[in-house]
């Protein structure tokens, strides 16, 4: 009887051993097709996106080109255009590279920040960056993502924080490392019509939301005493090591 009962607990175990398998086999399965899904969606967009770049640094060049065969002086925002557009045009081009390949990875992180405050200021934007605390390597996960989210917050006090300048804040602690962008501006709202920005609208609050979250931290955006628009991401110690 001992040994009937405890082969019957034997035979229980391997058949609930089999229903975890089956279980994790299938989430693995639906993971990966919606991960490959995710990654032919992207790689169309990235190929619609680079061509439609192109198309622009090219006639951002030519306007340049004719006004200095006639003598004139080139807008400052056209060099601009121009500039950045290369830049997107190089940093699709990376990112389509690694889809195709079928790896995970981005050249992309913190160490690019003052290229990046560089060509925001050649655009008109007054930046300024500070650093607080002992700095130190950050993962590549972070590291991508605390850059991805200086790039979108400058870009959105570009396009909707009117007459406005930016800071850049990097502070490392103990506790963590928090990235923050502030702008003094008060213009137009990120989405279509009057009064101050909203918090947390738009596809680029909801992309940075989604990229913190998946690194264990979070995301804060929303307008500042006084005015002007704010936006805060804190990583934990416990994605730092």
């Amino acid at each position: 009887m001992v040994v009937t009962a405890r082969i019957w607990r034997l035979h229980v175990r391997e058949v609930e051993r089999r229903a975890e398998e089956a279980e994790r086999t299938r989430d693995e399965g639906a993971q990966r097709r919606a991960m490959e899904e995710r990654l032919r969606i992207a790689r169309e967009l990235h190929d619609s996106l680079t061509h439609s770049i192109s198309v622009v640094c090219v006639q951002a060049g030519v306007a340049a080109h004719l006004a200095r065969k006639r003598g004139e002086d080139v807008p400052p925002a056209l060099l601009a255009i121009q500039e950045a557009g290369a830049e997107a045009a190089r940093e699709l081009r990376t990112t389509l590279s690694v889809l195709r390949s079928a790896e995970d990875g981005d050249s992309s992180g913190l160490g690019q920040l003052d290229s990046l405050v560089a060509r925001a200021q050649g655009a008109g934007l007054p930046v300024t960056v500070s650093v607080t605390g002992t700095t130190r390597p950050l993962p590549p996960e972070v590291d991508q993502a605390a850059y991805r989210i200086v790039q979108e917050a400058l870009t959105n006090v570009g396009r909707h924080a009117g007459q406005a300048c930016a800071s850049v804040q990097l502070h490392y602690s103990a506790d963590g490392f928090a990235v923050q962008v502030d702008d003094d501006g008060t213009g137009p709202s990120i989405s279509p019509g009057p009064g101050p920005r909203p918090a947390g609208t738009g596809l680029g609050l909801i992309g940075m939301r989604e990229r913190v979250a998946e690194l264990g931290g979070r995301l804060r955006a929303g307008p500042r005493d006084g005015g002007g628009f704010q936006v805060r991401a804190e990583f934990p110690a416990r994605t730092l090591s």
